[in-house]
């Protein structure tokens, strides 16, 4: 085979040199990113990367998508590029909750704007879901992936967040997973991640320190 643009179908066997290669099978883990640290492998500004925290045996994985350094909780790494993109891509509209901790009482009024969202450089930002659980503790749903999207948001309402924790990513849950830690998806989270699209919306999940 010599077209670099053939598509190698399941069934196929590919050969190099006379040995017969096969694609690496999938890896998917679960991080607990603490504040602080960059979800990147290029250390800025002195700065800790994620991978500062993971043995090398999961070095290789990509994280899917990010989280800003201030920002701690779930970040998903794997070497599947189909489900990486399956997640990533804006036209999936997989659902990120996270718990959102701001620096005075939220005004309930505020919800309605966070719903129909808020214009940033990019475009209207807006939340599918606001839950608030105490004066200045919420809980928020997104399916877009704009940059530092909840801070700007938030902050176009006269608030600084002072805590960002991801808490689900599609069916995917943080749980009680330390910060700092890791582990490898089970069976059944991997299925549920990859029909993630054919699902209904979830209920918030329940943060339990």
């Amino acid at each position: 085979m010599e077209d670099l643009a053939t598509v190698v179908q399941p069934n196929d066997s590919v050969r190099v040199r006379g040995r017969e290669v096969r694609p690496a099978a999938a890896r998917l883990i679960i991080f607990h990113k603490p504040a602080g640290c960059l979800s990147s492998r290029a250390s800025q500004g002195g700065k800790p990367t994620i991978y500062d925290f993971l043995p090398q045996e999961v070095a290789t994985l990509a994280h899917v998508g990010r989280l800003d350094a201030e920002s701690e909780g779930l970040l998903l790494l794997t070497n599947d590029g189909n489900l990486t993109q399956e997640l990533t891509h804006p036209s999936w509209h997989v659902e990120k909750e996270y718990e959102v901790i701001i620096d005075r009482p939220f005004d309930h009024a505020h919800t309605a704007k966070l719903l129909k969202g808020i214009y940033l450089e990019e475009g209207r930002a807006k939340a599918v879901h606001v839950h608030v659980e105490a004066p200045n503790k919420l809980r928020v749903v997104l399916t877009q992936g704009i940059n530092r999207q909840i801070r700007r948001m938030f902050a176009a309402l006269g608030y600084k967040v002072k805590r960002l924790t991801r808490l689900r990513l599609g069916t995917l849950r943080l749980g009680r997973l330390p910060r700092g830690a890791w582990r490898v998806l089970t069976a059944r989270e991997v299925e549920s991640l990859r029909g993630n699209r054919r699902r209904k919306p979830l209920r918030p999940a329940r943060r339990r320190d």
